[in-house]
């Protein structure tokens, strides 16, 4: 099992060996986790060499940021825990971010990190990069974890891989000091010392009276909808969930990363008409999507006057009542919930009304055909919908296609412009709406499926990952990224009225991030109509060579941070003359 062992020689004696490093190695292959995003460093630099040398893929990026990123969206897509590998204290704190990120959104993830000696850490004597690493990661994640002796390398890696994947998912800390690399101890011993583990997330079954409850609360409704979010998603019950969807005949709004669990062009979708449905909706079951800020919390007036009864699917059950009273809570995961669900709905189930779903149709197709013209622009310079709309049709004809996506209007946009064909197909920032996500992402959604990738930037996000481009074309992934250039943040007309420095939303006025590209042997392509792009993107994804486009967006096209531009405070108090 031990992947290397050195041997002890002393009179008459030989004893077979092994230590920290090997020892984490193969307690990491035994778990069947055989990808490693990372920065080397002090002290883990060996770590990662001599893992690569046993066969786990190691990708090393620029910033631990990113890696973390990578490993949090590795862990959505494979339900396995993605592993980031850290130096110590600044390191570690750049990978924080990604740690706190995938707790929030539910994806398990491990951050690795080395750190200084505890002898040293606790008397602050002063040591190189000294932090006591596992105190601050504590209220970032979910579980943290320290391991001092060789001996409890396994012990630890199990703890750590069962916290990230049972029940509600999210993000380990495990925190190895320097020293324990060099530990040494017994061969034999060491691989006794290693942990498989076993049914890390086991099937949570519902209750057959809250299951009951909450199809007795969705067979009284006259206007009943179904929201499915990313942890609906995560679960991959998908044959389940369109059977459910099905066969209640109840209309479902996707939430972003939900989108393609169902086809976003299936009769029963609403997500081209959400106002209404989230207005006039008088039953509510949410499958993996939680009444946070993206639902305006389940209340105000995104959610109208009409009476409201919710209905929740959540693996958590303090989740439940969160924000509005939930008067039917089914706790479980969500496969057993709707396999329960289609199990007790038998084989008479009535139908959602017609005059419900009739009036969903018309504002959805309204909706739709308002829209169309937009999308069919082929202006130069591009505005944001005529971009969308070549890019729509190219995931419509390659729905395999993985779909990252960030920024402020380039995101707001997109989630309502393109459709989604299949499952996880589309990955964006998520419940905190983070920027930076986009490169790790992509290069992790590449590793983990093969398939490739289309990454939709906007100028602003693009620049918080940008330098990963170099790791793109390193290891030579299929990846295309379009950054959507306006010159600035929201739009790049913003002036400063009371100096000369730029306003402090705009960038470089006719950059060209595609030279960029180029500079590190990938493809490199400016863009300035519809056409143009369509024709770039295709190129990229038929070639499946690391591919930047600069697509030239009218730098007045926008507004500030699109839908959610009610949280941009603004002064009432008018400036004096």
């Amino acid at each position: 099992m031990l992947n290397t062992a050195t041997k002890s020689e002393a009179p008459g004696t030989e004893q077979e060996l092994t230590d920290g490093f090997h020892l984490v190695i193969d307690a990491l292959k035994l778990n069947g986790i055989d990808t490693i995003y990372g920065v080397p460093g002090i002290p883990i630099t060996d770590l990662g060499r001599m893992a690569q040398a046993a066969g786990i893929r190691v990708l090393s990026f620029r910033h631990e940021q990113n890696a973390g990123y990578a490993a949090s969206i590795a862990g959505f897509l494979t339900k396995r825990p993605g592993v980031c590998l850290t130096v110590s204290a600044p390191g570690f704190l750049n990978g924080l971010t990604a740690l706190a990120h995938a707790t929030t959104n539910c994806f398990p993830m491990i951050l690795v990190s080395g750190s200084s000696e505890r002898e040293i850490v606790d008397l602050q004597q002063g040591d190189y990069e000294e932090m006591d690493q596992l105190a601050i990661a504590k209220p970032l994640c979910k579980a943290a974890f320290r391991v001092l002796h060789a001996q409890d390398i396994g012990i630890g890696l199990a703890r750590a891989i069962r916290a990230a994947v049972s029940g509600r998912p999210g993000g380990v800390y495990l925190d190895l000091p320097a020293k324990l690399f060099s530990q040494v101890m017994n061969a034999d011993a060491g691989q006794k010392s290693l942990v498989k583990v076993i049914d890390a997330a086991p099937e949570q079954i519902p209750s057959p009276s809250s299951v009951k409850r909450a199809l007795d609360v969705l067979k009284s409704a006259k206007r009943p909808l179904i929201i499915l979010g990313k942890g609906a998603a995560y679960a991959q019950a998908d044959e389940a969930i369109k059977n459910f969807v099905e066969k209640s005949g109840v209309p479902f709004l996707p939430m972003s990363m939900a989108k393609g669990l169902l086809p976003d062009l299936h009769p029963q979708c609403a997500g081209a008409a959400r106002s209404t449905v989230l207005k006039e909706a008088d039953v509510v079951m949410l499958i993996g999507a939680r009444l946070n800020w993206l639902l305006s919390h389940g209340k105000g007036k995104t959610w109208g006057e009409a009476p409201k009864k919710f209905i929740q699917v959540d693996i958590e059950p303090k989740e439940m009542d969160s924000n509005v009273e939930i008067v039917a809570p089914v706790v479980g995961d969500i496969g057993s919930c709707v396999s329960a669900f289609l199990d007790a709905m038998g084989a008479n189930w009535t139908a959602a009304p017609t005059d419900w779903l009739s009036t969903i149709a018309k504002k959805r197709d309204d909706n739709v055909a308002k829209m169309a013209p937009k999308l069919m622009s082929n202006a130069s310079p591009m505005d944001y919908h005529g971009a969308l709309g070549a890019l729509r049709a190219i995931i419509a004809e390659r729905p395999d296609t993985i779909f990252v996506n960030e920024g402020a209007n380039t995101l707001d946009l997109a989630r309502g412009v393109v459709d989604m064909h299949k499952p996880r197909k589309r990955l964006d920032v998520g419940t905190w709406g983070v920027m930076g996500i986009g490169m790790g992402y992509s290069i992790a959604a590449a590793v983990e499926t093969g398939l490739p990738v289309l990454a939709v930037e906007g100028d602003s996000a693009f620049g918080f990952s940008g330098m990963e481009i170099e790791t793109i074309c390193r290891y030579r992934l299929p990846i295309c990224v379009v950054i959507f250039n306006n010159d600035g943040i929201y739009r790049g007309t913003d002036v400063n009225s009371a100096g000369d420095d730029p306003a402090t939303t705009v960038f470089v006025k006719g950059s060209r991030y595609d030279k960029m590209m180029e500079a590190f042997g990938g493809v490199g392509v400016n863009a300035t109509s519809p056409d143009e792009l369509k024709r770039a993107v295709n190129a990229a994804l038929d070639s499946g060579k690391p591919t930047l486009i600069n697509a030239v967006i009218d730098p007045a096209a926008g507004s500030e941070s699109g839908r959610i531009g009610n949280l941009n405070p603004q002064s009432v108090l008018q400036k004096k003359k």
